[in-house]
């Protein structure tokens, strides 16, 4: 996971990581969540390996079998967010055990996540990087600033 917001992690900006940021979504420019430095992508990627070799999981941990399950896992995300209505950044109004049953199953996407790039042999941290950048180029903020279209909706 990367330890602060992504642009500034990945280095897009050329400034280093920065806790303010421009106002967003309505804000009114205060503090950016950031996550913390530990662990790595690589150490939730070595915990897992861990963990499934010491149970001798890895014949069942193919690639079909942990996108399903990371399906599902979606699904259980899904699940707590419906009926809801739109929900506000920072999920004021829910409880204390709704956000922790949100990261408990937010992790098993990640972990699923990360053990399919994995096992599919793909760097998911330069995969984030070369897509941040093809996303860039395909929505320049010149010309998207404000809109949901999708790229090819754009015209030169």
């Amino acid at each position: 996971m990367m330890a602060t917001n992504g642009k500034d992690a990945c280095g897009l900006n050329g400034d280093g990581p920065s806790k303010e940021a421009p106002p967003q979504n309505g804000g009114t420019g205060e503090e950016r969540f950031t996550f913390s430095p530990q662990p790595t992508l690589e150490d939730i990627r070595r915990m897992q390996a861990e963990f499934t070799d010491e149970r001798d999981w890895n014949q069942f941990h193919q690639p079909r079998n942990l996108l399903l399950a990371m399906v599902g896992e979606v699904g259980e995300v899904s699940e707590l967010f419906q009926w809801r209505g739109e929900v506000s950044e920072g999920l004021p109004g829910w409880t204390e055990s709704e956000r922790e049953q949100l990261g408990q199953e937010l992790s098993d996407v990640m972990i699923y996540l990360v053990e399919l790039a994995e096992k599919c042999r793909v760097d998911l941290p330069q995969a984030v990087l070369r897509k941040m950048a093809l996303n860039r180029l395909k929505y320049p903020a010149s010309k998207v600033h404000g809109s949901a279209k999708k790229y090819t909706e754009y015209q030169d």
